[in-house]
Protein backbone atom coordinates (compact mmCIF):
# COMPACT_ATOMS: atom_id res chain seq x y z
CA UNK A 1 0.00 0.00 0.00
CA UNK A 2 1.48 3.16 -0.85
CA UNK A 3 2.16 5.66 1.55
CA UNK A 4 0.23 9.21 1.14
CA UNK A 5 3.04 11.25 2.45
CA UNK A 6 5.56 9.74 0.69
CA UNK A 7 3.18 10.43 -2.52
CA UNK A 8 2.22 14.01 -1.41
CA UNK A 9 6.50 14.44 -0.85
CA UNK A 10 6.97 13.18 -4.37
CA UNK A 11 4.26 15.80 -5.41
CA UNK A 12 5.45 18.55 -4.04
CA UNK A 13 9.32 18.00 -5.31
CA UNK A 14 8.10 16.96 -8.82
CA UNK A 15 6.14 20.76 -8.61
CA UNK A 16 8.93 22.53 -7.49
CA UNK A 17 11.43 20.96 -9.98
CA UNK A 18 9.12 22.03 -12.70
CA UNK A 19 8.30 25.82 -10.84
CA UNK A 20 12.59 26.24 -11.03
CA UNK A 21 12.96 24.57 -14.45
CA UNK A 22 10.15 26.80 -15.63
CA UNK A 23 11.66 29.82 -13.43
CA UNK A 24 14.96 29.34 -15.38
CA UNK A 25 13.86 28.85 -18.43
CA UNK A 26 12.08 32.14 -19.10
CA UNK A 27 14.14 34.31 -17.01
CA UNK A 28 17.04 33.46 -19.18
CA UNK A 29 15.59 33.35 -22.63
CA UNK A 30 13.63 36.55 -22.09
CA UNK A 31 16.73 38.36 -21.77
CA UNK A 32 18.83 36.38 -23.96
CA UNK A 33 15.58 37.66 -26.51
CA UNK A 34 16.70 36.25 -30.09
CA UNK A 35 13.66 37.43 -31.32
CA UNK A 36 14.48 41.20 -30.44
CA UNK A 37 18.18 40.79 -32.46
CA UNK A 38 16.73 39.67 -35.58
CA UNK A 39 16.84 42.91 -37.09
CA UNK A 40 20.38 43.60 -36.21
CA UNK A 41 21.34 40.15 -36.95
CA UNK A 42 19.92 40.93 -40.44
CA UNK A 43 21.85 43.93 -40.72
CA UNK A 44 24.68 42.61 -39.56
CA UNK A 45 24.78 39.79 -42.09
CA UNK A 46 23.83 41.51 -44.89
CA UNK A 47 25.26 40.09 -47.93
CA UNK A 48 26.52 37.39 -46.38
CA UNK A 49 25.78 33.65 -48.10
CA UNK A 50 22.73 31.81 -45.94
CA UNK A 51 25.95 29.03 -45.33
CA UNK A 52 27.64 31.88 -43.83
CA UNK A 53 24.55 33.49 -42.43
CA UNK A 54 24.00 30.03 -40.43
CA UNK A 55 27.54 30.11 -39.60
CA UNK A 56 27.05 33.40 -37.94
CA UNK A 57 24.17 32.47 -36.11
CA UNK A 58 25.92 28.98 -34.96
CA UNK A 59 29.24 31.07 -33.56
CA UNK A 60 26.72 33.96 -31.74
CA UNK A 61 24.34 30.91 -29.79
CA UNK A 62 28.02 28.85 -29.32
CA UNK A 63 29.28 32.31 -27.18
CA UNK A 64 25.99 33.36 -25.30
CA UNK A 65 26.08 29.53 -24.51
CA UNK A 66 29.70 29.44 -23.28
CA UNK A 67 29.74 32.86 -21.57
CA UNK A 68 26.38 31.69 -19.77
CA UNK A 69 27.82 28.35 -18.57
CA UNK A 70 31.19 29.80 -17.40
CA UNK A 71 29.12 32.38 -15.35
CA UNK A 72 26.48 29.42 -13.81
CA UNK A 73 30.12 27.33 -12.87
CA UNK A 74 31.89 30.20 -11.26
CA UNK A 75 28.84 31.96 -9.96
CA UNK A 76 29.07 30.64 -6.53
CA UNK A 77 32.88 31.16 -6.05
CA UNK A 78 32.38 35.08 -7.72
CA UNK A 79 29.74 35.08 -5.02
CA UNK A 80 32.56 33.81 -2.23
CA UNK A 81 35.56 36.17 -3.81
CA UNK A 82 33.73 39.16 -4.05
CA UNK A 83 31.86 38.63 -0.66
CA UNK A 84 28.64 39.29 -2.74
CA UNK A 85 25.63 38.15 -0.82
CA UNK A 86 22.49 36.72 -2.64
CA UNK A 87 20.09 39.08 -1.35
CA UNK A 88 22.46 41.65 -2.58
CA UNK A 89 22.82 39.98 -6.17
CA UNK A 90 18.86 39.83 -6.13
CA UNK A 91 18.24 43.29 -5.48
CA UNK A 92 20.59 44.78 -7.97
CA UNK A 93 19.65 42.31 -10.85
CA UNK A 94 15.68 43.07 -10.29
CA UNK A 95 16.47 47.13 -10.75
CA UNK A 96 18.88 45.64 -13.91
CA UNK A 97 16.16 43.78 -15.02
CA UNK A 98 13.77 45.89 -14.79
CA UNK A 99 15.14 48.60 -16.83
CA UNK A 100 16.00 46.09 -19.38
CA UNK A 101 12.46 44.82 -19.37
CA UNK A 102 11.18 48.66 -19.60
CA UNK A 103 12.88 49.32 -22.54
CA UNK A 104 11.42 46.00 -23.79
CA UNK A 105 7.54 47.44 -23.27
CA UNK A 106 8.69 50.16 -25.49
CA UNK A 107 10.15 47.22 -28.37
CA UNK A 108 13.50 48.78 -28.00
CA UNK A 109 16.43 46.82 -27.11
CA UNK A 110 18.31 47.99 -23.90
CA UNK A 111 21.48 50.12 -24.63
CA UNK A 112 23.49 47.37 -22.12
CA UNK A 113 22.76 44.83 -24.77
CA UNK A 114 23.21 46.46 -28.07
CA UNK A 115 24.63 50.24 -28.70
CA UNK A 116 24.29 51.16 -32.30
CA UNK A 117 27.99 52.15 -33.12
CA UNK A 118 28.59 48.29 -32.15
CA UNK A 119 26.03 46.96 -34.84
CA UNK A 120 27.48 49.41 -37.77
CA UNK A 121 30.89 48.33 -36.56
CA UNK A 122 29.73 44.66 -36.52
CA UNK A 123 29.15 44.31 -40.24
CA UNK A 124 32.78 44.44 -41.69
CA UNK A 125 34.15 41.91 -39.05
CA UNK A 126 34.70 38.18 -39.97
CA UNK A 127 33.86 37.25 -36.06
CA UNK A 128 30.50 39.26 -35.42
CA UNK A 129 29.15 36.33 -34.64
CA UNK A 130 31.20 36.28 -30.90
CA UNK A 131 31.38 40.34 -30.52
CA UNK A 132 28.84 41.72 -30.46
CA UNK A 133 25.94 39.51 -31.42
CA UNK A 134 27.26 36.65 -28.91
CA UNK A 135 28.23 39.23 -26.23
CA UNK A 136 26.66 41.23 -25.43
CA UNK A 137 23.63 41.64 -27.77
CA UNK A 138 22.48 37.73 -26.64
CA UNK A 139 24.68 37.14 -23.37
CA UNK A 140 24.46 40.65 -22.21
CA UNK A 141 24.83 42.26 -18.71
CA UNK A 142 20.77 40.93 -18.00
CA UNK A 143 21.39 37.47 -18.92
CA UNK A 144 24.48 36.89 -17.06
CA UNK A 145 22.94 38.66 -14.05
CA UNK A 146 19.41 36.37 -14.16
CA UNK A 147 22.17 33.00 -14.09
CA UNK A 148 23.90 34.50 -11.29
CA UNK A 149 20.68 34.50 -9.17
CA UNK A 150 19.82 31.69 -10.19
CA UNK A 151 22.79 29.93 -9.14
CA UNK A 152 22.61 31.61 -5.65
CA UNK A 153 18.88 30.12 -5.67
CA UNK A 154 19.77 26.45 -6.72
CA UNK A 155 20.52 24.57 -3.73
CA UNK A 156 20.18 21.05 -5.03
CA UNK A 157 22.56 19.35 -8.55
CA UNK A 158 18.85 19.19 -9.88
CA UNK A 159 18.53 22.73 -9.58
CA UNK A 160 22.05 22.88 -11.16
CA UNK A 161 21.01 20.73 -13.65
CA UNK A 162 18.02 22.79 -14.67
CA UNK A 163 19.94 26.28 -15.10
CA UNK A 164 22.31 23.97 -17.57
CA UNK A 165 19.63 23.11 -19.23
CA UNK A 166 17.68 26.82 -19.62
CA UNK A 167 20.86 27.74 -20.90
CA UNK A 168 21.03 24.84 -23.61
CA UNK A 169 17.56 25.39 -24.81
CA UNK A 170 17.91 29.23 -25.01
CA UNK A 171 21.18 28.69 -27.15
CA UNK A 172 19.30 25.96 -29.34
CA UNK A 173 16.16 27.98 -30.16
CA UNK A 174 18.77 31.04 -31.12
CA UNK A 175 20.52 28.87 -33.30
CA UNK A 176 17.61 28.00 -35.38
CA UNK A 177 16.04 31.53 -34.86
CA UNK A 178 18.81 32.95 -36.17
CA UNK A 179 20.04 30.84 -38.61
CA UNK A 180 16.41 31.10 -40.45
CA UNK A 181 16.38 35.03 -39.64
CA UNK A 182 14.93 35.83 -42.93
CA UNK A 183 11.63 33.44 -43.02
CA UNK A 184 11.36 34.30 -39.51
CA UNK A 185 11.27 37.99 -39.71
CA UNK A 186 8.79 37.81 -42.96
CA UNK A 187 6.63 35.48 -40.60
CA UNK A 188 6.29 37.52 -37.99
CA UNK A 189 7.02 40.96 -39.26
CA UNK A 190 7.98 44.25 -37.82
CA UNK A 191 4.82 44.62 -36.36
CA UNK A 192 4.60 40.58 -34.87
CA UNK A 193 8.35 40.75 -33.58
CA UNK A 194 7.31 44.24 -31.51
CA UNK A 195 4.23 42.78 -29.74
CA UNK A 196 6.00 39.57 -28.96
CA UNK A 197 9.25 41.95 -27.47
CA UNK A 198 6.78 43.68 -25.38
CA UNK A 199 5.10 40.85 -24.25
CA UNK A 200 8.55 39.09 -23.05
CA UNK A 201 9.25 42.71 -21.58
CA UNK A 202 6.22 42.66 -19.70
CA UNK A 203 6.67 39.09 -18.34
CA UNK A 204 10.46 40.64 -17.45
CA UNK A 205 9.74 43.90 -15.60
CA UNK A 206 7.17 41.26 -13.31
CA UNK A 207 9.86 39.25 -13.10
CA UNK A 208 12.46 41.98 -12.05
CA UNK A 209 9.71 42.97 -9.08
CA UNK A 210 10.33 39.45 -7.86
CA UNK A 211 13.57 39.27 -7.54
CA UNK A 212 13.58 42.93 -5.88
CA UNK A 213 11.45 41.18 -3.62
CA UNK A 214 12.85 38.09 -3.10
CA UNK A 215 16.02 40.10 -1.94
CA UNK A 216 14.05 42.26 0.48
CA UNK A 217 12.37 39.08 2.03
CA UNK A 218 16.12 37.40 2.43
CA UNK A 219 17.52 40.28 4.66
CA UNK A 220 14.30 40.55 6.68
CA UNK A 221 12.82 43.88 5.60
CA UNK A 222 9.97 42.40 3.89
CA UNK A 223 8.04 39.44 5.79
CA UNK A 224 7.47 36.12 3.99
CA UNK A 225 3.71 35.22 3.34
Amino acid sequence: MLDPHAVSLTTLEGSAYVRFSLLALSSIFFLVDPFAALPTFLAVTAGQSPAKRVRTARKASLTAFVILTSFAVAGTYIFRIFGITLPAFEISGGIILLLIGLDMLEAKRSPTQEVPDEAEAASVKDDAGIVPMGIPMLAGPGAITSVMVLVGQAQTRWQMGAIFGAITITALICMLVLGSADRVARALGDTGIRILVRIMGLLLVALAVQYFVNGMQDLGVIARP
